[in-house]
């Protein structure tokens, strides 16, 4: 797998891989943590949801800035390992059980992956600019990729025990070795590095950098503050007159403005045989956003579906491995005083208290009256994060299948242009949203638990559009951007991202307000196939732009 590619390819997978092995290991249980009644912050599902989608919309919106100062001040070698060290930290921090210290631990992981992501993406690029490794850089991102997956994967088994075991704190503890690990072997790889870890300083009809302080992220903070503030209709849905969902998304968006009209400006300032390239991607950037959005539901409605909805029992031989392993937890069917929860199960608050009744653990609500255990026996349930290891079990099983059929296609010319994969990709994504609107019928609308093989099917069909499309992303951003702003462009791939992110914790925050839960799903099928229908429409514009820089 690696002979054909450049040798610092295995070191970046690696590091890569661990960095991600400590992210989804802790947003894996970020949301279970903070719902926790006990252990946990007792937050409802619109308040999880809520901060989960502005925390991993901020992790994504920082690459925009960490991407400028690598191009011109820091290069990619250190960027990223100041990156790595920072988010280390924040996950340590997270292990601190004090709502104050989570915030200062989320600022740290939101810094840190700016520094990091764009970075060690655009390093990668640097190396297929070779003329021997040219045709082979699709191929060298899905591997990359892989990486990413194979950390995700197995983070969540450990996340899993760890929590079960020692606690949430221990399993934060276990995402901040992953990271230092990461860094390690980065700097392992440093001597493969040299020639490729430019710093391009700032260009001709560059902005300064103070420029970009005073006129994008000043202004950002200004526009965020205006967007907290600044109140909508006071309504009965909405009696707190938020714009659009809660005072967070409102002051996120607002944010948001001046860096796309930053993003937006490169185009009009570009020399002209730059302005299409950037146009390009710039297109791409905004139909995106529309993925990330859906898919992102991963670590929020999805995980409350793996949680509440499906039948996770395990018993037998998978029930001795799961709880020899520690990766199950056994809940006694017996009355006893347990939290409220109303018939959708919305946690009950009054005044900001949890409210408590004499019943069965809630899990037990919506399983089948003939599945029912006996009376004050014990039922070993297997952890809902490990859900989250299900897509990325899905990209290292898929990834080489995907690697081989387009070589294939390749080998006999008839390989489709990375605007065209993502295209396809957007389309086989839309598709998966079927599944879960079938398993919601199948469960009577949330009535009775269904089998985990929902998520299974859903997770894979998403995952072959995933394939076409995250990698791409990031190649066509290596193939079309400007040498001088190459990672500023890798920040706008993860600005689009992170955009998409919050909207993706918007359209969860709105799951308790689906009674009928196919109504949910069917608004996430609308919005993937409007954003196929626009890429299909951009595709010859695109295609075209691919065909004059001489790529595919």
């Amino acid at each position: 797998m690696w002979n054909k590619h450049p040798k610092a390819l295995p070191y970046l997978f690696l590091s890569e891989m661990w960095e991600r092995f400590g992210y989804y290991l802790m947003i894996g249980i970020f949301t279970l943590y903070l719902k926790d009644v006990e252990a946990g912050f007792a937050m409802t599902e619109k308040e999880a949801s809520d901060l989960y989608g502005t925390f991993i919309a901020l992790v994504f919106l920082t690459p925009f800035i960490g991407g400028l100062i690598a191009d011109r001040y820091l290069g990619y070698k250190k960027s990223i390992i100041f990156g790595g060290i920072l988010m280390g930290i924040g996950y340590f921090m997270m292990g601190i059980h004090n709502i104050t210290s989570l915030y200062i631990a989320m600022t740290f992981v939101i810094l840190g992956n700016g520094f990091f992501k764009p970075n060690i993406s655009t390093l990668l690029g640097n190396f297929y600019t070779k003329q021997e490794y040219k045709d082979k850089k699709d191929e060298g991102y899905n591997i990359f990729y892989m990486g990413i997956n194979v950390g995700a994967f197995i983070c969540n088994f450990f996340g899993a025990a760890l929590q079960i075991l020692l606690g949430w704190q221990y399993a934060f503890m276990a995402a901040g070795i992953g990271m230092f690990i990461g860094v390690l072997v980065f700097i392992l790889g440093s001597k493969h590095y040299q020639g490729y870890d430019q710093k391009k300083g700032t260009q001709e009809g560059d902005m300064p950098f103070y420029k970009i302080v005073l006129f994008i992220l000043l202004p950002s903070v200004v526009f965020g503050i205006i967007g907290w503030m600044l109140k909508g209709v006071t309504s009965e849905s909405n009696p707190n007159s938020y714009i659009f969902g809660s005072d967070s998304t409102d002051a996120f968006i607002f944010a948001c403005i001046p860096v796309i009209f930053f993003y937006g400006s490169l185009y009009f300032k570009a020399k002209p045989d730059d302005k299409r390239p950037i146009g390009a991607l710039l297109s791409i950037f905004a139909v995106v956003i529309l993925f990330w959005a859906v898919f992102k539901l991963n670590g929020s409605a999805l995980t409350t579906w793996a949680d509440r909805y499906t039948d996770r029992e395990i018993t037998g031989t998978t029930e001795k491995v799961f709880n020899g392993l520690k990766l199950a937890k056994e809940v006694d069917f017996k009355k006893d005083s347990v939290e409220l929860y109303d018939a959708s199960f919305r946690l009950q608050k009054e005044n900001g208290v949890v409210q408590k009744v004499v019943d069965y653990p809630v899990y037990f609500r919506n399983v089948a009256k003939e599945k029912l255990p006996e009376e004050n026996s014990k039922v070993s349930l297997w952890a809902t994060n490990l859900s989250q290891s299900i897509n990325p079990g899905w990209v290292i099983i898929l990834t080489p299948l995907v690697v081989a059929f387009f070589t294939f296609l390749r080998s006999r010319k008839k390989e489709p242009s990375t605007p065209t994969k993502i295209a396809f990709g957007l389309l086989i994504s839309a598709l998966s949203v079927l599944v879960m609107v079938a398993a919601v019928k199948m469960g009577g609308n949330g009535s009775e638990k269904v089998s985990v093989w929902w998520l299974v099917a859903n997770y894979g069909i998403i995952t072959i559009g995933e394939l076409f499309l995250s990698p791409m992303g990031l190649s066509v951003v290596s193939k079309l951007s400007p040498t001088n702003i190459t990672s500023l462009m890798m920040g706008g791939w993860f600005l689009s991202t992170s955009i998409g992110n919050k909207l993706s914790g918007v359209l969860a925050s709105m799951w308790d307000t689906y009674e009928d839960k196919t109504d949910f799903f069917w608004i996430n099928f609308s919005l993937l196939m409007f954003a196929t229908v626009l890429m299909f429409v951009l595709l010859k514009q695109l295609n075209k732009v691919m065909q004059e820089k001489g790529i595919n």
